[in-house]
């Protein structure tokens, strides 16, 4: 009996020092990649916070990023550039996906199963999804942490790797960091609250509700009915906070009701926006391009709508001219003209060399509802449009000025890295 309660004690003991050593209750990554199945399957919403750091250009670009989810498909992403006070949305309801400019009164729209078929660095689902589909991903422990050292998968085919901080208790995302080939970091994410269930309200994702809202400074993001947790939910996914949400003053956007719909509507063209002519003057001025390189993604159709524009944009604007400091090897600038895009002036600025392309840039002063073919192509700090075939045009809108880069040749990489160069050019 004696040597039966030393034998129980020895191993109590033995017990204690493995776990003190953390060799008891440890995970390997294969646990950790089931527990993640298990809480995207059971995903109902979830609302993070955070800050995002673009380094593609000559200078890191900063943004307050807001990422809400509801199930099955609503989003409602706020990017707030933190030097500018600019805020941009990218939404999705049953409408379509949206790209919001709430303080211009200005959406883009298109129809697609965005994010789907594309990764968004800032969505729990795409970085989950990296983690469960690289079979040789690396996976260290630290106190508070699982990090995992996986493929990235975004459309931007310079982002080779991305690092995934996941939260021990909850395996809700801390901190991201995207890498080039070279290892370089490009893009980080760094979360300061992460929530699972939350609570939104009736209308969190109508477009009208929050472009309307958007002044209204006294509404909160959120309201709680207790002090709410950081990354509070489980890995089962159980259990649910009781918050509700409201669009804030620097991230109010939009996307369609809260009501499940069998299919996303069909948008209608209802007019051509006045710059309509800018593709074609881009084209013409790339005849000698060859090739027929494409971004990849699935087919949506995409559109701009405005509503009245404010009585102080009621004359035309005028801005200075942005050029992008970044330019693929082999290329060099050619020329630029002032043209007239209807009532509206604009710039065109022509590169030639390796690649053969033009970038137009002007500042609408009125839009009407246009719906067009064509593919997101995710820019990092937007969503923008690419419409064509052979030869293609890239659109997309920041602070009031709209930007359409035409090719017949550039690859979709190149055209990704000049936008956010030109994107780097604003931010200063």
């Amino acid at each position: 009996m004696r040597r039966y309660r030393w034998a129980v004690a020895l191993v109590l003991c033995l017990s204690l020092v493995l776990s003190g050593c953390g060799l008891v209750g440890k995970k390997d990554a294969g646990a950790v990649v089931k527990d993640l199945d298990g809480t995207i399957s059971k995903l109902q919403s979830y609302h993070g916070t955070g800050q995002m750091t673009l380094k593609t250009g000559q200078e890191p670009q900063e943004y307050a990023v807001e990422v809400c989810f509801q199930a099955p498909s609503y989003y409602r992403i706020s990017l707030t550039n933190a030097k500018k006070d600019i805020t941009q949305i990218v939404l999705r309801n049953d409408d379509g996906v949206f790209v919001l400019t709430p303080h211009l009164n200005k959406s883009f729209r298109f129809q697609s199963d965005w994010p789907e078929n594309q990764g968004q660095v800032y969505l729990y689902q795409s970085l989950v999804q990296s983690i469960m589909m690289d079979n040789e991903r690396q996976f260290v422990a630290d106190d508070k942490a699982y990090v995992f050292d996986v493929v990235a998968n975004y459309q931007n085919g310079s982002l080779a790797r991305q690092k995934v901080w996941l939260d021990k208790k909850s395996l809700a995302p801390q901190h991201v960091e995207v890498s080039d080939n070279n290892a370089n970091v490009m893009v980080v994410v760094n979360f300061d609250k992460f929530e699972f269930g939350t609570k939104f309200e009736k209308d969190y994702f109508d477009m009208q509700r929050n472009m309307t809202s958007y002044n209204l400074k006294t509404l909160p993001t959120m309201t709680s009915n207790g002090d709410a947790n950081k990354a509070t939910t489980p890995a089962t996914g159980a259990q649910h906070d009781t918050h509700s949400s409201t669009p804030s003053s620097a991230g109010a956007a939009a996307a369609g009701t809260a009501a499940d719909k069998a299919g996303a509507a069909k948008g209608t063209t209802t007019g051509q926006p006045t710059g309509q002519q800018a593709p074609a003057a881009g084209t013409n001025a790339n005849n000698a391009a060859k090739g027929t390189t494409a971004p990849t993604g699935a087919q949506s159709n995409a559109g701009a709508t405005a509503g009245p524009p404010a009585a102080a944009a009621t004359k035309q604007q005028s801005f200075g001219v942005i050029e992008p400091r970044y330019m693929p090897t082999g290329v060099k600038k050619q020329d630029m003209t002032e043209i007239k895009l209807g009532e509206d002036k604009g710039i065109m600025l022509r590169y030639s060399g390796k690649f053969n392309y033009t970038i137009v840039e002007a500042r609408p002063q009125t839009q009407t509802v246009s719906v067009l073919p064509g593919d997101i192509m995710d820019l990092g700090f937007t969503l923008g449009v690419v419409t064509g075939d052979a030869k293609k045009t890239l659109t997309w809108t920041y602070d009031g000025v709209e930007f359409r880069l035409a090719t017949g040749d550039l690859p979709p990489t190149e055209m990704i890295k000049v936008a956010q160069a030109v994107q780097g050019e604003m931010g200063k």
